[in-house]
């Protein structure tokens, strides 16, 4: 049998699909292995390039692949999709994979350890439950107004006002409701105190990763967008210049050109929403101080705010923010306010 190049696997829960070819783009290995049995098979294999989607489990299986001496590399599924052929089974998103990893174009995700997804996962965390504390915020405004309460809008303005309008016995709200109402502040509160200790956990993390108090120098940038960004994309080496970065964070305009005609128009939004609402963000706090500031980002903005408004401020902030944090993490420079490029 001709000498395996390039594998692409099919991750999934208990099954997984195997193409190998050689170094013509031959098949020459093409089968199907059981999950205890996944790492019995690639310790017979020579070392070779193995291509993987971003899945769950993808990051897991490239470090165990890594120790058995192949060169595991993960990519997004869209990378795969132009090179599948035919129907989608398992077998023909393995042979798509197989291509897909060999072609110079694509683009690769940098393979996470262990400490990396742990912090990873205290983010989202930390983001579910502060999906859940807005929607029990959301039902318990829309309760309300049932029984023609209305709160001001805010999630301060809405636990300060709610215990008094619960006490008040004439504005009509039934017994039960008011039971019911109490519940869901009550959940709150505890969600509350539950996103408060996920906080801290960031803000201790931000002082052992050793990256961390670098980015944290620039404006915009606070504990949770520096352990996100640094969770991941470590050193950030896998994107050739800062554009790219930002471009995969989805803070570069959409084009769509032709004839010779550049016409851009919003960000994309593509690629890792968690970091980029963090930035925009940032830049929103930023923005928010910056009015009797005289630093050279400060004038900056305070003539962008002018010119293009404060939204599109923010966003043009949290793009240059994308590009500096890709220069401090891929050099040993730190950051300084007002740097000019001699």
């Amino acid at each position: 049998m001709s000498t395996i190049q390039t594998i692409g696997v099919d991750l999934a829960k208990n099954v997984f699909s195997i193409h190998g070819v050689d170094a013509y783009g031959k098949c020459v290995l093409r089968k199907t292995v059981k999950r205890n049995k996944m790492l019995d098979t690639f310790a017979n294999l020579p070392p070779c390039v193995i291509g993987m989607e971003a899945c769950s489990g993808a990051h897991y299986w490239a470090r165990e692949l890594t120790k058995l001496g192949h060169s595991p590399k993960i990519m997004a599924a869209k990378f795969v999709i132009p090179y599948r052929q035919n129907e989608k089974n398992d077998a023909n998103d393995a042979e798509a994979i197989c291509e897909a990893v060999s072609r110079p174009k694509t683009r690769f995700v940098s393979i996470k350890d262990e400490e990396q997804q742990a912090v990873l996962c205290l983010h989202r965390i930390r983001h579910s439950l502060i999906k859940n504390r807005t929607a029990t915020i959301n039902q318990l405004r829309g309760l309300l107004s049932e029984f023609g309460v209305i709160v001001p809008k805010g999630r301060y303005s809405l636990q300060k006002a709610v215990p008094d309008i619960l006490e008040d016995a004439n504005n009509g709200i039934p017994f039960l409701a008011r039971e019911l109402l109490n519940d869901l502040i009550a959940n709150i509160k505890k969600l509350n105190e539950e996103i408060l200790r996920y906080d801290r956990k960031i803000y201790q993390l931000s002082k052992e990763m050793k990256q961390a108090s670098k980015l944290l120098a620039v404006p915009g940038v606070g504990e949770h967008t520096a352990t996100a960004i640094i969770a991941t994309v470590n050193d950030g080496k896998q994107f050739a210049s800062s554009r790219q970065f930002a471009a995969w964070i989805g803070l570069v305009p959409k084009q769509y050109s032709t004839g010779g005609q550049t016409n851009l128009g919003h960000i994309t939004k593509r690629g890792e929403k968690h970091i980029r609402t963090l930035l925009v963000h940032g830049a929103r706090a930023v923005i928010a101080q910056c009015k009797t500031k005289t630093d050279s980002t400060s004038l900056w903005l305070q003539r962008l705010v002018e010119r293009r408004g404060y939204k599109r401020a923010a966003v043009a902030l949290a793009a240059k923010n994308a590009r500096i944090i890709w220069a401090l993490l891929t050099t040993e420079n730190e950051y300084k306010a007002n740097y000019v490029n001699q």
